[in-house]
């Protein structure tokens, strides 16, 4: 049988020597491909292919506008069918080494998508270090809100005594997550790899709004919760939409240094109203600044002295906000960790004018890193604060926003705060006792009824800055309560101590460092 007759099997298989095979007549400026391909590699013949016609590519042995074999003549000189060809070439096409043109054949790329993804290496001779005078210089309130971060810096990634606002990582449920994780990217939906809703993930809005209703007796509906990039965000987003640069804000005395850069930054003039074991001192407030457009207030625990804002602070609070008609950001922190007594309904639920917006966060009770928060918006607010959205930086990945919805709807969230509380009173005892034992005289510690932290008060004319400073230089976190103050410094001084992400061995370790700072 002759050559030109076989078929089967073995018809793709190379011409014997001395055998001429009948290939397509190739155009005089075909470029010449010299590769080769192994049947018996792990590696696919196509794969092969494309490697090799990309190397030579790559290399520059194949130049811009060469004219490569067609796909035919190609699969006659290496042996294979012409349809693994053909996924090799294609595949080439897509990422723009090789393009195709009707009666022009296929061509090498003129700019290839290596050179779009490489900076060119040449530089331009260094400068000298500009002078005083040379450049620009950055807004006064810029500068202002790079002061704001001058205070207790955090000493590596790893928790350690004392910081704060860091829940037991070690104690979240990391497998059962990643189970809730993985069902979820098994079936991604075409709308989770884009932007996502305006205001969330509509099931996660719907279970926010069920839990901050039972939880803390907040009334709303799942339309007025926006999830945020975690409550620094929401914090930001309610000042851009209610507040000019220039209106007057209340800002707790001491209080949260993040929402005192928020104002900052947006050139409001900030009203120090000092707080006492009420919480916020409206009357304070009324004589300091009654024409204040904003209100900012931690009323469940007040951050960070503790305080929870009492029913008749809060009367108080809605009458005068009625009648100047101003707005009040209520951030419930750490309102989930209460141990004793109960707590007080979130502002938000006295509210009958619907001026109050409500901050919470996941940050504290599920882990940091998930950045996902929520604000509770006014009914006639929802457009305003939708198209304000818009403008902000990213939001959380709509994928992860399911995965909580899941790991709250589902209950777990429920039973992991449950264990959490138990933990952290826990904890909190182990650090009043082991004070009380080896720093007698040195630091008094009180226990809270809730949140994540304690005050650590130092005997009077002792500075707060320096001993927070000194232990710094020892590894140990533990913020004085002074930088938190926006009007004059109170007398006393006290540390910030963190206690919910240290075991026994970490809360001694703390308490040995602080004993050997503090008898100096």
């Amino acid at each position: 049988m002759s050559t030109s007759d076989r078929t089967g099997p073995d018809a793709s298989r190379p011409p014997r020597a001395g055998v001429r095979s009948k290939r397509p007549a190739r155009p005089s400026d075909v470029a010449s491909l010299l590769i080769a391909v192994d049947p018996a590699a792990r590696e696919p013949l196509h794969r092969q292919i494309y490697s090799a016609v990309r190397d030579l590519i790559v290399v520059g042995r194949l130049r811009p506008n060469d004219r490569v074999p067609s796909t035919r003549a190609l699969a006659a000189d290496l042996g294979v069918s012409r349809n693994t060809v053909l996924l090799a070439m294609t595949q080439l096409t897509s990422e723009g080494y090789l393009r195709g043109r009707p009666g022009a054949g296929t061509r090498v790329a003129p700019q290839l998508p290596d050179a779009l993804l490489r900076v060119d290496a040449r530089r331009e001779p260094l400068g000298t270090r500009p002078t005083a005078g040379s450049r620009p210089v950055i807004a006064r309130r810029g500068a202002r809100t790079a002061l704001l971060s001058d205070g207790m810096p955090r000493l590596g990634l790893a928790p350690r005594p004392f910081r704060h606002g860091t829940p037991a990582l070690d104690r979240f449920p990391v497998d059962l997550w990643a189970r809730l994780a993985a069902r979820r990217y098994q079936r991604v939906p075409l709308e989770f790899l884009d932007h996502g809703e305006a205001f969330g993930h509509r099931p996660l809005r719907e279970a926010v709004a069920v839990y901050v209703g039972a939880a803390r007796g907040v009334r709303c509906e799942p339309g007025q919760v926006l999830i945020t990039s975690g409550a620094q965000q929401a914090l930001a987003l309610a000042v851009q939409v209610l507040l000019d640069p220039g209106d007057t804000a209340w800002m707790e005395d001491p209080g949260y240094l993040g929402m005192r850069g928020v104002l900052t930054i947006a050139g409001a003039r900030i009203a120090p109203v000092p707080v006492d074991a009420e919480g916020l001192d409206v009357a304070a407030g009324m004589r300091i600044a009654p024409d204040a457009r904003l209100v900012y207030t931690t009323p469940s625990h007040q951050f960070p002295l503790g305080a929870t804002m009492s029913h008749v602070r809060r009367r108080a609070l809605l009458q005068w906000a009625r009648g100047a008609n101003a707005w009040i950001v209520e951030d419930d922190y750490e309102s989930e960790y209460r141990f004793a007594g109960h707590p007080l309904p979130a502002l938000h639920g006295l509210d009958p004018d619907g001026r109050v917006l409500y901050v919470g966060t996941f940050s504290k009770t599920v882990f940091p890193s998930l950045r996902i928060g929520y604000l509770i918006v006014p009914h006639d607010l929802t457009d305003a604060f939708a198209r304000a959205r818009a403008f902000a930086a990213g939001s959380a990945s709509p994928l992860e926003q399911a995965v909580l919805a899941d790991f709250i709807i589902e209950g777990h969230f429920a039973r992991h705060v449950r264990r959490m509380r138990t933990l952290y009173a826990a904890r909190q005892a182990a650090l009043v006792a082991l004070a009380e034992r080896e720093l007698r005289g040195r630091i008094t510690l009180r226990p809270a009824a809730a949140g994540l932290h304690l005050l650590g008060w130092l005997p009077p004319g002792r500075s707060d800055a320096a001993v927070s400073s000194a232990l710094a230089a020892r590894g140990v976190e533990a913020p004085p309560l002074s930088m938190y103050h926006v009007g004059p410094r109170a007398a006393d001084g006290a540390l910030l101590l963190g206690y919910a992400s240290l075991d026994d061995v970490a809360l001694r370790q703390g308490v040995d460092v602080l004993r050997e700072v503090l008898g100096a």
